[in-house]
Order: structure tokens, then C-alpha cells, then sequence
């Protein structure tokens, strides 16, 4: 059971939307500081400062994940590399006008950040140290390939709707019958899905031949779930079927 915390309903029609929004797109990670902080933006007098966080995975591995947090929630924190902190938030997207190209940049925005009150507790938030749920709509034709190891993969790109018309773009994997259902899966469709975030390691040839190595950041799904009965696409059939890794 996933432990994201649900925001409560605020009064008047913006904060429902603002709040329902929210429901859609849930992060919490709990993982240790790398670097500094660095300012990022200044939005209506509000400051916003990137950091990495280093996240654990189960096997022996980690994820180096970006985040973007306002200074407002900095006040009583230095944000100290190697500390242990607590991050709930949302996946957001943004492109990025970068060598002639625009590219999908991805951040974990946030909405709290703490440590820890003591050890236990960071032992028992380790358990699962990250964690995201999203409701969004299939935007692009998915893309099932199997890898040199033999393993199926489904990539998704998933529209979650934001408050005043904006939209955040999510690439997202799903992996064995869970990739050979959202094979078949149409642009419309609505879905739900659970699982984790992570970075991953790559290279792109660029026109020139050269070879530079990039880090994706993407949503590997271990659940998801369709709603059939609620796309964007004609021939709904009534009915909600449910797949878990």
C-alpha cells in the first residue's frame, strides 16, 4: 500500500481543482542529498533551487533524481550534502530549448521537505524510499521492444493535466504482461499507474558521429490500472481491469 499522503480539500472551486490535480500525480522519496543547491528561477518573488537527490533502489543500486523546491520550504533547512530528507511532491515536465532542439525536462517538484525525526524513523521510510501514482492519459502510440536480454518492455508517454490547461508529459516503462497489455493500449486512454522513478544511463550519436552519454529519467511501472469506461476515444467498453507487476 502505498504511503503518499492525499492533500485535504480546501474551500472554493480553484483549490478543489488545485486539489484534485494533485491526486493525480503523487511523489514521495526519502534519500540523501548530493551537492549543492543551485538557483534555478524567481516566479512572482518566489525563489525556486535544484538539488540531487540519491535515492536507494532494493538491489544495491540508487537513482541520482533531480528536484526543484521553493525557498519557502528551505526556511529552516540548509539542505546539507549527505543529509537524509523526505521529499513529497509531483513529477512535473518542461521543455527545454537546448542546442537547437527543444527536450522534455523532467523535475520532482516539491511540496514538503523534511528529515527525519531519528533513526527508526528514517529505517522505516527506507522501506520505501520511493514511490509515485499517476492518472493521466495515453498521449502517444506506445512502443513495445524486447531488449538483448530477452526482457519486454511497453514505452508509455503519459498526458497528467494540470491546473489552467497545462499538462505534464511523463515517459513511463512497463515491463512484462504489463508491457505486452499497454501494447495494445491507445492514444486517449486513460490510465492509472504506481511504481517508481528512476534515472538511467545512455548514449545518443549525435548528426557529427559523436557519441554523448545522457541521463533519462523515466517512470517504471509495477502496477497500473485501465479505465475503460473514461478515455478519450470512441467505443468505451464499461469495464476497469487491473495489472500488477
Amino acid at each position: 500500500m502505498y504511503n503518499i499522503k492525499k492533500h485535504k480539500t480546501r474551500k472554493g472551486s480553484k483549490a478543489k481543482m488545485a486539489d484534485q490535480v494533485i491526486d493525480t500525480n503523487m511523489v514521495s522519496l526519502i534519500g540523501k542529498v548530493v551537492g549543492e543547491k543551485e538557483f534555478s528561477h524567481e516566479m512572482y518573488g518566489e525563489g525556486f533551487y535544484t538539488f540531487n537527490l540519491e535515492v536507494s533502489r532494493l538491489s544495491d543500486q540508487s537513482d541520482i533524481l533531480p528536484i526543484t523546491v521553493s525557498e519557502r520550504l528551505l526556511i529552516d533547512s540548509e539542505l546539507k550534502e549527505g543529509d537524509h530528507i523526505v521529499v513529497e511532491g509531483q513529477l512535473r515536465s518542461y521543455n527545454r530549448y537546448i542546442n537547437g532542439k527543444n527536450r522534455l525536462i523532467l523535475t520532482i517538484f516539491a511540496r514538503e521537505v523534511y528529515s527525519p525525526k531519528d533513526d527508526e524513523e528514517l529505517n522505516e521510510l527506507m522501506r520505501k524510499p520511493n514511490e509515485i501514482y499517476l492518472d493521466g492519459f495515453i498521449c502517444k502510440s506506445p512502443i513495445y521492444r524486447t531488449t538483448p536480454f530477452g526482457r519486454e518492455i511497453t514505452d508509455l508517454l503519459i498526458a497528467v493535466n494540470r491546473p489552467y490547461n497545462k499538462s505534464d508529459y511523463i515517459p513511463s516503462i512497463a515491463w512484462g504482461r504489463n508491457a505486452r497489455f499497454c501494447e495494445n493500449l491507445k492514444v486517449g486512454d486513460h490510465i492509472r499507474i504506481w511504481g517508481r522513478i528512476q534515472s538511467r544511463d545512455y548514449q545518443k550519436k549525435k548528426e557529427d558521429g559523436e557519441v554523448i552519454s545522457r541521463v533519462a529519467f523515466e517512470v517504471s511501472v509495477s502496477k497500473l490500472e485501465y479505465l475503460a469506461e473514461d478515455n478519450n476515444r470512441e467505443g468505451k467498453e464499461d469495464e476497469v481491469e487491473e495489472l500488477e507487476a
